[in-house]
């Protein structure tokens, strides 16, 4: 059986995330984080090598991660994380049986995300169609494209950042976007957005484009493919002039966007295939959302409420 010290069992644990599942530099970081935590843990035990692992070691971990305050969804992935290890490490030959199988995973609270309502939803809108006529500029009109189709498409920060010219069907006003896992997925998107997103192309873009713009469809201030960091800026700007509405990002839009959904009559598997969730349980959340929403409605409008 091969035997590896910590750090290299770390690093090969990261290349099989990265090559192998192919899953996001965000889940891989998370993971890692929580492998090193439990390697950690492992020398305050005295284990020094992998080969000693038992699952008594990983309840030690938990429970002590438990006792220092962790939330429940932390220890929920925590446990999801030491799962794939273990599963992993058998199949390397590194333990000599997948302990952490039967391991069970906490159950984390589902918390309902925060959505604007439609009336909302539509007057952020129009205050960035406004602002266009206004300032008459390439950032305005990048800034009111990013954000409608953000709504139109609930699609994630990363798959907005990372359209390309060849990914926008005009005629069928569908985009195609890479998701999570590298699944690719077409989106439709309605007439605003398409209207938003054609100006910004034809009338804003030019002015932004450099030499190291590329097929980017969306770009910074200085001619790059544009980030996360600024599309979670426009978005928070564009929806705190909202009244009542508290601080919201572009999470909160891809949110409204499969509850209006929901709320306009579109079932559960086409809105799971429009924001690329794996599991349909992921996108019942929003079945939740709705019922909330109608029963403050009736609440408020029923005279024997």
């Amino acid at each position: 059986m091969a035997e590896l010290d910590f750090p290299e069992v770390v690093r090969a644990f990261e290349n099989h995330l990265l090559t192998e599942r192919r899953l996001s530099s965000h889940t891989v970081r998370a993971y890692l984080g929580d492998v090193e935590s439990f390697f950690l843990h492992l020398n305050l035990l005295g284990v020094e090598k992998i080969a000693d692992l038992e699952l008594s070691h990983i309840r030690s971990w938990l429970a002590t991660m438990q006792v220092k305050g962790a939330a429940r969804t932390s220890m929920s992935r925590r446990a999801v994380t030491i799962r794939i290890f273990t599963k992993w490490a058998h199949k390397k030959g590194l333990i000599t049986k997948d302990i952490a199988v039967g391991l069970a995973t906490p159950k984390a609270h589902k918390t309902l995300p925060e959505v604007l309502n439609v009336a909302n939803a539509n007057l952020a809108m129009e205050a960035l169609a406004t602002r266009v006529g206004e300032e008459e500029t390439p950032v305005a009109l990048r800034d009111c494209a990013i954000v409608e189709v953000l709504y139109a498409s609930g699609a994630r920060v990363a798959e907005l950042c990372g359209l390309d010219f060849k990914d926008i069907d005009y005629e069928r006003q569908t985009i195609r976007v890479l998701g999570k896992g590298n699944k690719e997925r077409t989106i439709p998107i309605g007439n605003p957005s398409m209207r938003a997103l054609k100006a910004w192309i034809a009338q804003g873009r030019p002015a932004l484009m450099k030499d190291i713009s590329s097929s980017a469809v969306f770009l910074g201030a200085r001619g790059k493919r544009i980030d996360q960091r600024t599309v979670r800026t426009v978005v928070y700007n564009a929806l705190s002039a909202l009244e009542g509405v508290g601080r919201m990002g572009p999470h909160a839009l891809r949110h409204s966007a499969a509850t209006h959904l929901l709320e306009g009559g579109a079932d559960l598997r086409t809105v799971q295939e429009i924001l690329g969730h794996a599991s349909l349980a992921t996108t019942q959340i929003y079945t939740h959302v709705s019922t909330e929403r109608l029963q403050q409605a009736f609440k408020q409008a029923h005279p024997r409420a």
